[in-house]
């Protein structure tokens, strides 16, 4: 059997993964929009992510799974580092030469690597990850953590992220990727190992 993953993003449509119980290791991004219960590991990449924690206006429940920069912030805040190194799992600081830079390579593309990489996933399968079908960022994060969503700056973002998961599906043939959502127009060429789920259409 293949070995599944799922991968819980932070968009509007991370909503259908509650439709019914899933099978697979189950991967968060900074904290999901509902709570996973039995979740592997929630994977955060940014400062304010870290910022927010340090000073408790959020509480982020399980393992973590940090990135670079996370990780330079525990380096900086020894005594933050000391307070949640019980959660920590792992510092994955492995990042795909095709994304260019941290500031591009976003949580959602950390988590999908993260399960491909590390957990070595055959099947995955994504969840919440509007801005590859629309120019929709809406984010459960923005509730916590303030982000510029102006349409310039989304319009840069989107720019950048496109592309990584293109070349990601690509350096990945043998993965099947199922993207769930609520329309099939994806805004780049389908490749082959990947399918569209459409949901909430009866």
């Amino acid at each position: 059997m293949a070995r599944v993953a799922h991968v819980i993003g932070n968009g509007d449509s991370a909503v259908y993964f509650q439709e019914e119980p899933r099978k697979g290791l189950k991967v968060t991004c900074n904290l999901p929009p509902f709570p996973v219960p039995d979740a592997w590991a929630t994977c955060m990449v940014d400062f304010k992510m870290q910022k927010t924690i340090h000073k408790g206006e959020v509480e982020v429940p399980g393992e973590w799974v940090l990135g670079a920069r996370p990780k330079i912030y525990c380096e900086k805040n020894p005594q933050y580092h000391m307070q949640h190194a019980h959660q920590i799992k792992e510092f994955f600081t492995d990042i795909p030469k095709y994304a260019g830079n941290y500031t591009d390579f976003n949580c959602g593309h950390m988590a999908t690597y993260y399960v491909l990489r590390r957990l070595k996933a055959e099947e995955v399968h994504m969840w919440g990850f509007d801005a590859i079908f629309d120019f929709n960022m809406r984010s459960y994060t923005d509730l916590y953590i303030s982000s510029d969503r102006g349409n310039m700056n989304n319009n840069r973002l989107i720019t950048n992220w496109r592309p990584i998961w293109q070349k990601m599906f690509n350096q990945f043939p043998d993965v099947k990727f199922y993207l769930h959502h609520k329309h099939d127009a994806l805004k780049f060429k389908k490749p082959n190992n990947v399918e569209i789920v459409v949901h909430g259409k009866k």
